[in-house]
């Protein structure tokens, strides 16, 4: 059973077609990443799954009693407030210290508690959008261009950060990313959406398909460059291991 499943979604904006025939699914434990040019339906794509979004044509499915934790692009906070990371993540519903403790740690700010929010940089600022949604418990995480605003390595960063959650608690992730030239390696599957599923595979695959670079061109900041570092991880007995060659700095263009 898929996670989230669409059949033949179409969504309309204004009443204008932005998005039409997507089949797509994630299963528990993937990371899947969604890219496309403006206006290509990725936001509208992303609101349809986690149902605020009600389709114009087809079907989306979701797994009874799915936890879904959300990462939005960025908050707004008045940095005027006196707010700390823990009294932030205690918003809406209150948590236990202990609770927020591992979820900070998880996050990758260990000891960031008592910090004021108006202190934070932006990658912290992530990152504890990113604790906030692991307090949910999720069997899916969705990003939704959280690393906007971030530098390169400090995405890169964020990215590697969200694969140790992925391994550590086996939740699947679903990100929408508008950094081309960041997007993780460890993505199982990349979908190219331009008001439809242009291509889909994996991060290779999908960087040397002729719609991609149609969209995308092949230029430094075009290409899909992928950050490659050493993982090994299974995804149950019918998925294969994978490896990458250590290469945390650099973002490398892939060639076809």
């Amino acid at each position: 059973m898929a996670l989230i499943e669409t059949r033949g979604l179409t969504l309309a904006h204004g009443g204008q077609i932005v998005l039409r025939g997507v089949d797509f699914r994630i299963d528990k434990g993937e990371i899947v990443t969604i890219v496309g040019p403006n206006g290509s339906g990725k936001s509208s794509l992303l609101r349809a799954l986690i149902g605020a979004l009600v389709p114009a044509g087809g079907t989306v499915a979701r797994a009874r009693g799915l936890r879904i934790g959300y990462v939005p692009q960025s908050l707004a906070i008045d940095a005027t407030l006196p707010l700390t990371v823990a009294r932030f993540l205690n918003l809406p519903s209150r948590h236990g210290a202990a609770d927020i403790a591992a979820a900070l740690d998880k996050a990758g700010l260990p000891d960031l508690a008592e910090q004021q929010m108006a202190g934070l940089s932006g990658g912290q600022f992530q990152r504890v959008l990113l604790a906030r949604a692991l307090l949910a418990r999720p069997d899916i995480l969705i990003l939704d261009e959280a690393t906007q605003g971030l530098d390169q390595p400090g995405a890169a960063s964020f990215y590697r950060q969200i694969e140790a959650v992925r391994r550590d608690l086996g939740c699947a992730v679903l990100m929408v990313s508008h950094d081309l030239h960041v997007v993780m390696a460890a993505s199982d599957r990349v979908l190219c959406l331009n008001g439809h599923v242009c291509c889909e595979g994996t991060p290779e695959l999908v960087a040397s398909a002729p719609e991609y670079r149609a969209l995308f061109g092949t230029g430094t900041q075009g290409a899909l460059a992928l950050y490659r570092h050493e993982h090994s991880h299974s995804h149950g007995p019918d998925r294969h291991h994978h490896h990458h060659d250590h290469d945390p700095d650099h973002g490398h263009e892939a060639q076809n």
